[in-house]
């Protein structure tokens, strides 16, 4: 069968359980939102993804819907689920992941403290246990459907939480955030933490051990984590007409205090630092979430991709990234258990695009995307991790980051994808089986509504074509990525391989050529493309420092 036939023949999905996971299906339905491919592993994933996750949406404590984290953690926690979990789900079912934002600001303390985790019964504060930046994902989320109440009310909580961490945790007076327990940053057996408590003195998340001989450091990412939260919350501010208490030179600040107190120059390496000063030399994912949080220029970001992330001897593995780098004595092959000790984890894989996209380098991202997608679609469970080595499933199963990550990435590579600023992108590749020869696609299908139209992509190996309410709107080379905005209208190309690609974008009845290269930006000016950015491409190292660069 024809694939764009196959696509508008595919329907809704089943075997979602009543109640509040049969209300998000129901948004999912809504969002208009079907994949089709040549090969049917890839679809059956798919919608057992889509089951799946819809039957992690339960019932919250004050009654409406919250996303779980899955496998063994009933509940929803701040690092992922409250953040950047429930943004992704948020383009697919926009009100279940409002509700599950906004039920940490409901249930945060009366001294301003955001619970790290919600169960069914009620809130939890141990600890803080805080990764992904609450502020940007609450900002996306609003730049996709607005409501000013919701981000009032997130902008009040957040800043609270703010006053919290630092009134508590700068304890050294460093203006760094301090990591006072394993369980903080949610590295879990990471001996980035060996010698280190996993949760905080007398389960206070204010204390630390008094008796510890290294305690507390100043942690990387939770300082990036205020850094990005503060520039997002300054963008609240100015959306809501509200005095701005300076968040713009805290977030000045708390970038200062990052590079002077945890940003080794001679390794070009973010660490933490101990009570006597030292850093803790542990090459672990610290990195690329510091990066995520969007500390650091263009220019250390290429350079962290060369020495670090695409470099075979560190964290560029066989399906990326490792949460340890793979030359640390203290690497772990052990993948069967809750573990950041070396395991590819499908949180990292989620929170990946944001460091990335910001920078610009969309190729590079794809390396990651596609053996990590030809591994999610031959498997049958949903793990919290993945062995770097053989792509084989990790501990646990039902796990919404790894649902999340397959839904996420299929719809960055090969999908229609609604960026928080009013852009849609409609990406012409398709995923590359990486594994034994064996064929992930050789065409795919995808469809959303969008602001009540009905938008078709269609990938095939040479051409795609976009239809808008049945109607061909776009037809064009593979090997970029179109970009309209939210009703279609073309406003740029960007280059998706490393090999150049030439050719014409046929739209209103003509032909308008273009030539781009890998990262390469395109504007549409209405009459033609112009550059307007080209960073180039950053090959894979194999252990040693170049400076190529593929244009």
């Amino acid at each position: 069968m024809d694939i764009l036939a196959k696509l508008r023949e595919t329907g809704a999905v089943g075997g979602v359980k009543p109640g509040t996971g049969r209300a998000a299906l129901d948004e999912f339905i809504r969002s208009g939102v079907g994949f089709v491919s040549s090969h049917s592993p890839i679809v059956e994933a798919y919608y057992r993804a889509v089951r799946d996750l819809m039957n992690c949406v339960v019932p919250s404590a004050s009654g409406g819907a919250m996303l779980i984290e899955g496998a063994e953690f009933i509940g929803a926690w701040l690092e992922s689920t409250g953040t950047v979990s429930a943004e992704l789900l948020s383009r697919f079912c926009p009100q279940a992941a409002r509700e599950t934002f906004e039920l940490f600001a409901d249930f945060q303390r009366e001294d301003g403290l955001i619970p790290y985790k919600l169960l069914p019964s009620g809130p939890n504060f141990r600890q803080v246990q805080m990764v992904s930046p609450l502020a940007r994902s609450v900002w996306n989320h609003y730049r996709l459907y607005g409501d000013r109440r919701f981000l009032e009310k997130m902008y009040r909580a957040i800043a609270r939480n703010d006053q919290w961490l630092e009134t508590y945790r700068n304890t050294r007076g460093t203006g760094c955030v301090e990591a006072f327990c394993t369980f903080d940053t949610g590295a879990d057996a990471s001996p980035r933490f060996w010698q280190v408590p996993d949760t905080p003195w007398q389960g206070d998340p204010a204390q630390y051990d008094p008796d510890s001989p290294v305690l507390p450091f100043l942690a990387p990412d939770m300082t990036a984590n205020v850094y990005c939260q503060r520039k997002y919350l300054a963008l609240m501010a100015r959306e809501l007409g509200l005095p701005d208490p300076s968040w713009e030179a805290k977030a000045r600040q708390s970038l200062e205090s990052l590079m002077d107190h945890c940003y080794d120059k001679t390794d070009q390496y973010f660490y933490d630092r101990d009570r006597h000063g030292r850093f803790v030399r542990i090459q672990s994912d610290n990195l690329i979430r510091v990066l995520a949080c969007e500390a650091g220029d263009d220019a250390l970001f290429e350079d962290a991709l060369r020495r670090y992330l695409l470099n075979t001897k560190k964290f560029f593995c066989r399906y990326p990234i490792t949460t340890i780098a793979m030359d640390e004595p203290a690497f772990s092959q052990s993948f069967e258990f809750n573990s950041w000790a070396g395991q590819v984890s499908f949180l990292t894989q989620i929170r990946l695009p944001a460091a990335f996209e910001y920078h610009h380098r969309y190729v590079e991202l794809t390396w990651i995307q596609h053996p990590v997608i030809s591994a999610l679609a031959r498997f049958k469970k949903f793990p919290g991790s993945l062995d770097p080595w053989l792509g084989r499933e990790g501990y646990g199963e039902n796990y919404t980051p790894a649902m999340l990550c397959l839904l996420d990435y299929l719809e960055r590579l090969c999908g229609i994808f609604p960026a928080p600023g009013g852009d849609l992108w409609f990406t012409a590749l398709i995923p590359k089986g990486m594994d034994h020869g064996e064929v992930v696609a050789e065409e795919t299908g995808y469809r959303r509504i969008v602001e009540g139209a009905v938008f078709e992509f269609i990938n095939r190996p040479e051409v795609s074509a976009v239809y808008k309410n049945g109607e061909l709107l776009y037809r064009f080379p593979a090997g970029v990525r179109l970009i309209t905005d939210r009703q279609g209208a073309l406003r740029g190309l960007i280059g998706m391989t490393v090999r150049r690609v030439e050719g014409a974008v046929l739209y209103q009845g003509r032909a308008v050529p273009f030539a781009v290269s890998g990262n390469e930006q395109l504007e549409y000016t209405g009459s033609g493309f112009i550059s307007i950015a080209n960073p180039g491409v950053v090959p894979p190292n194999y252990g040693d420092m170049d400076a190529l660069i593929l244009r």
